[in-house]
């Protein structure tokens, strides 16, 4: 593979010239995960800094290289560009959808996303914040779905006003799945839906690698789980102050979805599109 040690499109240049089969541009947009081919080095598009690349793998560790060819993404070569920008100077939200130039936050919608506590609604607002003021989205946080019964028939959801939420730790048998059942057979069930991670806490959508560590410690289920994972890592934790500086620690090393676990990424997309969708009746 010919690697553009130039930086500047002159290996590309030349083999346009001799007729060779040059690699496919693709965006070097954040959180992009990408192969350097010369040496192995496997991470993700951390930022761009001119003409160069800094890849970042799943240990915390950041190399830098040349933007153009010899790179691999999904196992195909191509060449890697500087993502074009907008006015706004960039090129992607931290979701990964297009940024919208100079697009002001639309009027809120009738519909709103719930979702479970505050560190859930921090994070949904770091990665789809940008995307939910261009469709006019509401989160709201519930502080825990006992309620959600309640909830959901004050709100009164209908065509054009759905009710989307979050829930922690939504598996078979849980007391979640079934507080979600018992909404989706109300009165309001066509106009809520009720979606979940199977992680005791939203902190676990949070890669593990993102933080420096192979896998989440596991917490004894007469341990509250926020403290035994901040004892388990030497963080302090015993006042809830502790417990969220604990959680801006975790929030702050999460730059953009390619961060978070494909399971909350796909229920979070889900929900935006339930609510979002036009009314068909």
């Amino acid at each position: 593979m010919e690697f553009d040690r130039f930086g500047d499109g002159r290996v590309e240049d030349s083999r346009r010239q001799r007729g060779l089969t040059v690699a496919p541009e693709v965006s070097a947009t954040a959180g992009l995960e990408v192969e350097e081919g010369a040496s192995g080095f496997y991470g993700v598009v951390n930022r761009i800094e001119g003409r160069l690349v800094h890849l970042e793998d799943f240990d915390g560790m950041t190399r830098v290289f040349p933007l153009g060819t010899g790179f691999l993404v999904d196992g195909k070569a191509v060449t890697l560009v500087a993502p074009k920008t907008t006015k706004s100077g960039t090129a992607r939200t931290a979701s990964g959808s297009f940024a919208v130039a100079d697009q002001r936050a639309r009027v809120a919608l009738p519909s709103r996303i719930f979702v479970e506590g505050r560190h859930d609604a921090e994070l949904v607002e770091k990665v789809w914040g940008a995307d939910l003021r261009v469709e006019g989205v509401v989160v709201e946080y519930l502080e825990g779905v006992d309620d959600l019964d309640a909830i959901v028939k004050r709100f009164a959801p209908g065509p054009g006003r759905r009710v989307g939420v979050l829930v922690d730790h939504l598996v078979p048998g849980s007391k979640e799945s079934r507080i979600a059942d018992a909404v989706a057979r109300g009165p309001y069930g066509r106009d809520v839906l009720v979606v979940g991670h199977p992680f005791v806490d939203v902190w676990q959508g949070v890669k593990p690698a993102r933080l420096g560590w192979k896998q989440w410690p596991v917490i004894p289920r007469n341990i509250e789980w926020k403290h035994g994972i901040c004892a388990a890592l030497g963080w302090p934790h015993a006042e809830q102050a502790d417990i969220g500086r604990a959680w801006q620690r975790i929030l702050g090393q999460v730059r953009s979805y390619a961060d978070l676990e494909p399971v909350l990424l796909a229920r979070v997309e889900q929900l935006i599109d339930f609510v979002t969708e036009p009314t068909t009746r």
